[in-house]
């Protein structure tokens, strides 16, 4: 008697540019809900599937008998719900990625590899003894939590969000209390039913640990411990699995995360709060190149579920959503600082009118001095990490060039090498110049341990209040490796151990400093002229966020007599930026920058699309671009009448690791039209890559961050 089998169309992880189907079909002894996970053979491997709803693609049509079987399925664990399915589905065609790459890259990497076996030994462990109490907690009385003073304006916000559906754009200047708000919508939304989830999506990993400390302080006590979890790179695989199951299985009620967290399983999504929503982090830039902070405004409006994105300088992208006349957003505003704080005074200092090769301008080091022996704190910015960018011989003009990338190698004075932050190559420094064998080859240029060790011979006779010298340390990526490292490091800064603090744009955002008073940014000015159009948003924002770590408490402030200020060493500062900086005026930025996108046809007037070659040498990567531009209109494709085709050129950093790298924008006044050539596309691009034996990749990235 023979047994009827099921053909089932399941999601697999292949190549990006595989030419492999969306989906494969797989057969089993019975059916199978869309959302199950399964173990399926793929060549001569064993991988992880999800059976996915057949009516979603036009699959093809095959005898039963002559279909591979597959191998297991992952009892216990419940299908992964429409609303994650439709998200990745989503993602997977505007980011123009394999929906199989898509779907496996939001699972855990050790959810992966499990088989039916394991998976199941992994759910039989007893949970953690917390998560008994959970539903128990849950049904607690709410008014157990401490009341919170609300400030009038955090209170005006907090009864709009409850009143309103949205999506908002919480617009609150630094200090202004956004995280309250955060946490007064986070209790709405989980006190409306004993199931609703959260998710919490922030733009760094050294950001979390002090928002979950926030999040468990004032949760813990009603929901438990347990129901609050992080979900980030920066976690092991175990750990990540564990946040993803409770997220999944409904035990954890909050999720906090960066941009991977978007894709987290949560049947019951009630509240999306994305912080610092301007960031660019919230792009990814290897691989399926999402968008988590898009991707949050689609998943809210698909699952019924409040949005607020939160910044006290909004993407140009979302201030012009909120405009009255757009309407897409709805504006909170909240100008004013918690209690008696005020925001920071900016001081421009003309580098111009300093002594020759003056790292710090006299008033400036007088300023921090004088800050230091009062006990205060100070933070310099400068982000450029490493000794300096190059070392140079002014004998023959050798410079430390990378032999793998068109960059130069870093020069780290504090292990004696010379490293490519493209490629990651790294070697010792030279006694002497390998060219001509001068052996004075010198620094030229600046970085963070640069930095750091000019301060701290400058301010080695400054005493402070507890009769010790001043202490200066450096927080940037090099000395952040080690595990806890950053912890460690920010523990000290709130301890009041260091009295000045170097750093690149990493802790110039979110952290929340309780002593320092005054905030310099030494050499700001690349921004202000780059070709890249969103640069001097980006500048904004991170002056405005630096400036924003000063004077956030006012009895601290009060108490030492002090005032919170902003410093900026330009050789520009009568640039229109600084005039905005100085007010602490984001809406008349926003309007300037606005104003000439619009006249230029930029984002948010347009839409945007890269095609990037990789190749072995540049002809071959631009000859590829130019063969799928002839190949897109040979073909006619739809929407080619409205999508603007820009000529190949090389990316800024044009070679690295010895692949030579190109790319063409594309730009449309029609997103839809953008997305139909895109997906009409693919297919000719596979085709034209048989036909470039030199090409070694091609992407296509959908609302590029960087040009």
């Amino acid at each position: 008697m023979s047994t009827f089998l099921v053909p089932l169309q399941v999601v697999v992880q292949t190549p990006a540019h595989s030419g492999v189907a969306a989906t494969l079909t797989y057969t089993h002894t019975e059916p199978l809900p869309a959302g199950t996970l399964v173990r399926v053979p793929l060549g001569t491997r064993e991988v992880l599937g999800v059976v996915w709803d057949p009516r979603s693609e036009d699959a093809p049509q095959a005898e039963p008998s002559r279909l591979r079987a597959i191998t297991a399925v992952l009892q216990g664990l419940a299908p992964l719900d429409d609303g994650w399915r439709r998200l990745v589905g989503f993602a997977a065609g505007y980011y123009q990625r394999n929906l199989g790459e898509i779907a496996l890259m939001a699972l855990p990497p050790s959810l992966r590899g499990l088989s039916a076996e394991q998976l199941a030994r992994r759910l039989r462990r007893k949970p953690d003894a917390r998560v008994a109490g959970i539903r128990a907690c849950a049904q607690a009385d709410e008014g157990n939590l401490v009341s919170i003073a609300l400030s009038a304006e955090q209170e005006s916000v907090t009864a709009e969000i409850d009143a309103q559906t949205g999506p908002f754009l919480l617009f609150g200047s630094t200090g202004s209390g956004k995280t309250e708000v955060y946490l007064q919508a986070v209790a709405a939304a989980l006190a409306a039913d004993g199931e609703n989830q959260v998710l919490v999506l922030v733009p760094e990993i050294n950001l979390t640990p002090q928002l979950e400390a926030r999040f468990r302080a004032r949760f813990a006590p009603l929901y438990g411990q347990a129901a609050i979890v992080s979900l980030h790179s920066g976690m092991t695989h175990p750990q990540r699995l564990g946040s993803w199951l409770a997220a999944h299985t409904g035990s954890a009620r909050i999720v906090l995360g960066t941009r991977m967290a978007i894709f987290a399983s949560l049947p019951r999504l009630a509240l999306i709060v994305v912080d610092e929503e301007h960031d660019a982090s919230y792009k990814q830039q290897e691989g399926a190149r999402y968008s988590a902070r898009d991707l949050a405004v689609w998943r809210a409006r698909d699952a019924g579920a409040k949005l607020i994105l939160g910044s006290a300088t909004p993407s140009l992208e979302s201030w012009h959503a909120s405009e009255p006349a757009i309407a897409r957003y709805r504006r909170l505003c909240m100008p004013s600082r918690i209690g008696a704080a005020c925001l920071p005074r900016l001081r421009l200092v003309d580098m111009g009118q300093q002594p020759r090769k003056a790292v710090f301008a006299p008033a400036l080091l007088a300023a921090i001095t004088e800050r230091v022996e009062r006990g205060e704190q100070c933070l310099v910015l400068l982000n450029r990490r490493g000794y300096a960018p190059v070392l140079h011989c002014h004998a023959c003009g050798w410079k430390s060039d990378c032999p793998q990338c068109s960059a130069t190698r870093v020069f780290h004075k504090t292990d004696r090498s010379l490293r490519c932050h493209h490629c990651g190559l790294a070697s010792g420094v030279p006694r002497a110049c390998p060219d001509c064998g001068n052996p004075d080859i010198l620094p030229v240029g600046r970085g963070t341990e640069q930095l750091q060790e000019q301060l701290a011979q400058l301010l080695r006779n400054v005493i402070t209040p507890e009769r010790r010298a001043a202490r200066v340390a450096r927080i940037d990526a090099d000395t952040t490796r080690a595990r806890g490292a950053l912890q460690a490091q920010l523990a000290q800064v709130h301890a009041g151990d260091i009295d000045v603090l170097v750093g690149t744009q990493m802790v110039a955002k979110g952290h929340d400093f309780r002593r320092i008073t005054l905030v310099a940014a030494v050499q700001p000015d690349s921004a202000l002229f780059s070709s890249d159009f969103r640069a001097p948003e980006r500048l904004f924002a991170l002056l405005m966020q630096a400036g924003g770590r000063a004077g956030r408490d006012a009895g601290y402030m009060a108490a030492h007599g002090s005032a919170p200020e902003l410093w900026v060493q330009t050789w520009h500062p009568e640039h229109p930026l600084f005039a905005a900086l100085r007010e602490h005026d984001y809406p008349a930025f926003a309007a300037r920058q606005l104003a000439e996108r619009e006249a230029a046809a930029m984002p948010p007037w347009s839409h945007q699309a890269l095609l990037r070659a990789d190749a072995r040498t540049q002809e071959a990567a631009q000859a590829f671009l130019q063969a799928a531009v002839e190949a897109a209109r040979a073909a006619q494709l739809p929407g080619l009448a409205q999508v603007f085709l820009y000529p190949p050129v090389p990316l800024a950093v044009q070679r690295v690791a010895n692949v030579e790298r190109a790319q063409m924008l594309l730009e449309s006044g029609n997103r839809r039209a953008l997305q139909h050539f895109l997906t009409a596309w693919q297919p000719l691009l596979h085709a034209e890559r048989a036909h470039h034996k030199g090409l070694v990749r091609w992407l296509v990235d959908v609302d590029p961050q960087a040009i």
